[in-house]
């Protein structure tokens, strides 16, 4: 029993709403926008909505639609889904180490099982301390660019590297700008810095946290699965988009080589994590959306600020696949055994998410004339919590962005609300009943 914490997962799902609800109404603030009248509640809810889930979906223009008061709610509403994710699901991961009677290193080395408002208060310092220094960083070196390189004056510039620095960080991927970030495409000093700042940010608190206090060899098997999967996979998306997309008149064919490779990596991280773009995503061709879907559906690592069914999840279905076709009774992974309630957990949230992402596909489908492709990729960036988009959202119904902003909803705070609530939940059975095997295949 957890004194005071029986349905943690709960507080997740309130605090958000609650987020949305509060910024849904400061957006409708004539002060939010830039003509100085009042945004319909469906535009602002739905900005409201993708901000706090780090989605970047937008059905209007942030640029030019939003005041400086609207960038500045933004700005806020990113950085506190961002923190909120990241705390909430450290901290419910801490509360399940400790109900399961696991040893996991967060924050602290523990050896009882209650969880004391100390770990709590060294996980939220962490969050915000890394959050904000890495924020920074990249800022910084953004605001440099824009005011040397590009003559802008040094107050915008440092303004434009905060928000797109933020922006990145915390998963958006919305730029100042009506076409992302095309117009920096063959620009490293901009694109670069957005991929260290979103790769960070998608690698998520607990692996952050062993990069800066432990060795090496010390890493968690946690560490140990997401850095070198996330890295393939980001490598897997790269590849695509260069091989795919070369010689294509409307994406990489009228760039040099060098440009090409950097709009390559630039795509095939931001699948990832953050969603800004430097090419027309409704350019790309079906094999590369399709690649896209995947990786989006995946995210990034867990207790980070991207969406999806999370890397770790991806690994273990992986692992649990690879000991089936060996026919081993039992999974093992780099020294330690997997125990078969994280196995369930990890197939229970692949699962749900494949469910939910065709289900919202086939109500969209059903409500619009748009193609499949644009369709899928447009509802596996919502619940990937991925900002790019083939340009179908501001078009879509009031039915259809409700569909996106449950999505993006769900994408964000589902598999952590779920997989808490399944370990916390989880009982021993007292009696078997007698095991027979159905046909399988």
């Amino acid at each position: 029993m957890i004194t005071g914490w029986r349905h943690p997962a709960r507080l997740v799902v309130l605090a958000f709403l609650a987020a949305t609800a509060a910024a849904t109404a400061l957006l409708m603030l004539p002060v939010a926008a830039e003509s100085g009248q009042a945004t319909a509640f469906m535009a602002a809810l739905f900005t409201a909505a993708s901000g706090i889930s780090g989605t970047g979906l937008a059905v209007v223009d942030t640029g030019s639609h939003w005041s400086a008061f609207g960038e500045v709610v933004l700005l806020v509403l990113w950085q506190v889904g961002g923190f909120g994710i990241m705390t909430l699901a450290s901290v419910l991961a801490l509360l399940i180490s400790h109900r399961l009677g696991l040893h996991m290193q967060l924050t602290v080395k523990t050896e009882t099982n209650t969880l004391n408002l100390g770990q709590v208060r060294a996980v939220v310092a962490g969050v915000v301390t890394v959050s904000l220094v890495v924020e920074a960083i990249g800022a910084v070196v953004l605001a440099l660019r824009f005011w040397l390189g590009y003559g802008e004056p040094f107050g915008r510039a440092l303004y434009s590297g905060v928000f797109h620095s933020v922006s990145a960080f915390n998963s958006v991927g919305l730029a100042l700008y009506p076409d992302s970030l095309m117009r920096y495409a063959t620009d490293p000093w901009v694109c670069l810095p957005i991929v260290v700042v979103a790769v960070t940010g998608g690698l998520g608190f607990p692996v952050l946290f062993e990069f800066l206090r432990r060795r090496r060899k010390r890493w968690s098997l946690h560490t140990k699965i997401t850095v070198p999967v996330y890295l393939g996979l980001m490598a897997f998306g790269t590849l695509v988009v260069l091989v795919v997309e070369w010689g294509r008149a409307g994406t990489l064919g009228p760039y040099g080589v060098g440009d090409k490779l950097l709009i390559g990596l630039f795509h095939g991280v931001m699948y990832g994590s953050a969603g800004f773009n430097t090419v027309d995503v409704a350019q790309l061709q079906p094999a590369t959306m399709l690649a896209g879907d995947v990786l989006m559906f995946i995210g990034g690592g867990s207790a980070g600020t991207t969406g999806g069914i999370k890397v770790t999840t991806f690994a273990l279905l992986a692992f649990v696949l690879y000991a089936e076709v060996r026919a081993e009774p039992s999974v093992h992974v780099m020294g330690r055994r997997i125990s078969a309630e994280v196995q369930r957990q990890a197939v229970t949230v692949a699962l749900l998410g494949v469910g939910v992402v065709m289900a919202a596909t086939l109500v969209l489908l059903a409500t619009s004339s748009f193609r499949l492709d644009d369709v899928l990729f447009e509802t596996t960036a919502a619940f990937g919590g991925v900002g790019l988009s083939s340009g179908l959202t501001a078009q879509l119904s009031v039915t259809g962005q409700l569909v996106i902003i449950v999505l993006m909803f769900i994408g964000r705070v589902g598999p952590i609300t779920l997989v808490s609530a399944l370990a916390l939940r989880e009982r021993r059975r007292r009696y078997e009943l007698p095991e027979e095997r159905p046909i399988v295949g």
